[in-house]
């Protein structure tokens, strides 16, 4: 999870009006046009677990669920895409029962890597020195989108060739000016940002976790 930069609005949700339309509405050519604001905002990944959604196992995310408050049913500011587990991400989150929509992170809103870390061993958790609301969101975030346990294997063999990439830069270190070796991290880093699981590789290589 990490910071989106949202575009603007899709023409076609100008259509669609609450109280006499629902989502049921919204047909096959205005979904994709949809989506290629999303793509544009968030790549061919998951909004919420960064696994790709490439091929087709993806779905239309109401971050606010459109059941419980209609009136964001066709809000784009409301609106990411999503993977299709249904034990993480969107599906699990419209699941589980009634939460505190406030208490989740926004990645359109605010940076997740202020409050989510993720580990070598494929594990995300809150990160230390938060305040204590801030470590609330973090424990409901991961919680609601169960963004632990069902992905952490998943996570730990997308990050698990950059481990070793990592300890052979920190062993540069030694040899190298700082800032040449961070330069070295930054390029790498860039080279895997639209990777699935682009920030947990992140994590990894500049040691965070």
């Amino acid at each position: 999870m990490h910071k989106l930069i949202r575009g603007a609005a899709p023409r076609c949700l100008a259509k669609f009006q609450h109280g006499r339309d629902n989502w049921g509405n919204v047909d096959s050519s205005s979904k994709s046009e949809i989506w290629i604001e999303l793509e544009t905002m968030q790549g061919a990944r998951c909004a919420y677990c960064e696994s790709d959604i490439s091929i087709g196992k993806k779905h239309i995310e109401h971050f606010r669920q459109k059941g419980r408050d209609p009136k964001v049913t066709f809000d784009w500011s409301n609106l990411f895409g999503s993977c299709m587990r249904k034990n993480s991400c969107g599906k699990h989150k419209d699941e589980i029962p009634l939460y505190d929509s406030a208490n989740l992170i926004k990645p359109d809103n605010e940076d997740p890597e202020i409050f989510l870390v993720f580990s070598a061993d494929g594990s995300v958790h809150p990160r230390a020195n938060i305040s204590e609301q801030d470590f609330l969101r973090a424990k409901e975030t991961i919680r609601i989108f169960n963004l632990d346990d069902p992905l952490q294997q998943i996570r730990k063999s997308a990050v698990c060739g950059y481990v070793q990439t990592a300890e052979v830069l920190y062993k540069l270190a030694s040899e190298l000016p700082e800032e040449n070796v961070m330069e070295l991290l930054l390029e790498e880093i860039n080279k895997t940002a639209n990777l699935p699981f682009c920030t947990a590789i992140k994590h990894v290589l500049l040691n965070q976790a």
